[in-house]
């Protein structure tokens, strides 16, 4: 059956001299919201009968050693019960509530468990959802059928008007309890990306130590041993002088690979000496004439140093590759909790998060520690990204370390 729930020039003139064209009485997602009132019914029975033993028992053995256990035993079921009714209010509805954070205990053991259970505010609401949702169920249905056979005319405009309550019963009962829970919700999932991007960051350390550095004093011993032979053979000609050269050679790339590698992972002057002269550094060897203006008064922890030198570096190669730039702008500081990031180049503009330039890796990795990133590119330049990362303070301990390193 079509659903023709959109109006299109063909039905009507676009000045708004005529009406849309109606909505189909019965289309997909009014059968949709049909199927999901009448399946509420028996799973509404079955939830209000296991929820109303399920507390019987409990409570009437909390005196005993099994009652409380069993009180959390039924709350964690109760968590799996409103993770089956969003998924199926998602499905049938349209309706998508984020999942609630998962119990985390103070400390292990049964008795800290035991007592986050009990006191889980998110499978309490669920409990009480699965409670008020039968006589709720039972309208529902009986209203549902009898329309469907007696009064079918009124059955769509019916269904949207019942589902609407149930959708704003899946939001206020089946939703993360605050602010608070939706944020734990959704750093969990940006914990996801952060744990992708170090397992990259290692495979692409492991592939640059064996394709180069490591290659290389692989060459380099076996040329070394091939000069020792004929050394040890007695002949000392201009063919061993041009091995040990070659030698010589691939000592010094291979100390270069490793340099660049360990800059890589973690440039030496940024621990030694900050961020101000750490972007300098990184300015002077991009292929734009780069200006940097770092205004800090103290430098922040070094996981936020780190994370700030990164994201310069990443912006700056795409300045050198995609911009067209004839020069570049780089400034830092700070504001109040935050550290701000401003990077800007007179190029070509046009640049996308989805553009294939790793804009959108940069924005979902600053976002896993509670960064934000924003992108303002219109075709023509000039291209303008600032990054926002939380201001944490260094360590007393962290500081004086660094600073005797760069004693």
């Amino acid at each position: 059956m079509t659903d023709n729930s959109r109006p299109s020039a063909a039905h009507g003139a676009l000045d708004g001299t005529s009406p849309p064209a109606p909505r189909a009485p019965l289309n997909a997602w009014t059968w949709r919201e049909i199927a999901y009132l009448l399946s509420n019914f028996p799973l509404g029975v079955a939830a209000f009968a296991l929820v109303v033993v399920w507390l019987a028992l409990g409570l009437g053995l909390s005196v005993t050693v099994i009652g409380l256990p069993l009180l959390a035993a039924g709350l964690m079921a109760c968590r799996q019960y409103g993770r089956l009714e969003r998924a199926r209010a998602r499905v049938l509805l349209g309706v998508r509530v984020p999942e609630p954070s998962g119990l985390r205990p103070g400390e292990r053991g049964f008795f800290p468990w035991l007592w986050t259970c009990l006191k889980d505010p998110v499978a309490w609401r669920h409990a009480l959802f699965a409670f008020i949702r039968l006589p709720w169920a039972l309208l529902t249905f009986t209203l549902t059928f009898v329309s469907l056979f007696v009064a079918w005319p009124v059955l769509p405009w019916l269904a949207r008007w019942l589902t609407n309550v149930d959708r704003a019963m899946v939001r206020g009962l089946l939703s993360p309890s605050d602010e608070l829970e939706r944020r734990i919700a959704e750093l969990e999932s940006d914990r996801m990306t952060v744990t992708d991007t170090a397992a990259a960051d290692l495979r692409r350390i492991e592939r640059d130590l064996h394709d180069g550095a490591q290659a290389r004093l692989v060459a380099l011993a076996m040329g070394l041993g091939l000069a020792k032979e004929k050394l040890l053979e007695g002949q000392a000609d201009e063919s061993v002088a041009a091995m040990v050269d070659e030698a010589h050679g691939e000592v010094k790339l291979a100390l270069q690979e490793l340099r660049d590698l360990a800059r890589g992972i973690h440039p030496a002057i940024l621990t030694d000496r900050g961020l101000g002269p750490a972007l300098t550094s990184l300015a002077g060897r991009c292929t734009v004439p780069v200006t940097t203006s770092v205004d800090l008064e103290e430098r922040p922890a070094p996981a936020i140093e780190g994370i700030a030198y990164f994201t310069v570096s990443e912006l700056l190669q795409n300045v050198s590759k995609h911009s067209a730039a004839r020069r570049a702008e780089v400034e830092v500081w700070r504001s109040a909790d935050r550290l701000l990031i401003q990077v800007q180049d007179d190029g070509r503009g046009g640049a996308r998060l989805d553009g294939g330039s790793g804009m959108a890796g940069l924005a979902d990795r600053l976002g896993a520690v509670d960064g934000l990133f924003m992108l303002d590119s219109p075709a023509g330049g000039p291209t303008r990204v600032t990054a926002e990362l939380p201001w944490r303070p260094r360590a007393e301990g962290a500081a004086g370390a660094a600073g005797a390193a760069g004693d």
